[in-house]
């Protein structure tokens, strides 16, 4: 039994009642393994990223990465430009997206709220 088949157990047998995960290159490369448990389970949960939600899953929020890639281009312009890249500096996400499966969210039995919905940056139905 690998360490997910592990963890799905563990999470079946103390009921777990919601799944949250972090941005993490093991978790990404679960990720229909993870879908697939949530929903099985019936299980409401969040993804740090909209790819989860795109493959099935119910909801994401995350930093663009568009966003990111873009700003990241600016960084590139300056060093090219000549600046030192030790004296630039770091900078956190400004700019998060919520992402949204209604098809998963009525799979499962849940309703989303109106207002929650209308937050959305990107609702599937």
């Amino acid at each position: 039994m690998d360490d997910f088949a592990a963890a799905f157990e563990t999470a079946k047998r103390i009921g777990t009642e919601a799944i949250l995960t972090a941005a993490n290159p093991t978790i990404n490369t679960a990720r229909d393994r993870l879908v697939d448990f949530a929903a099985k389970n019936r299980l409401p949960a969040m993804y740090a990223g909209s790819e989860f939600v795109e493959a099935g899953g119910l909801m994401s929020y995350a930093p663009s990465y568009g966003d990111l890639l873009r700003r990241a281009a600016t960084y590139v312009d300056k060093i090219l430009k000549g600046a030192n890249p030790a004296d630039l500096p770091v900078e956190q996400p400004t700019k998060f997206e919520l992402v949204i499966n209604l098809k998963t969210a009525k799979e499962i039995g849940l309703t989303i709220p109106q207002r929650v919905l209308a937050r959305a940056d990107r609702v599937i139905r």
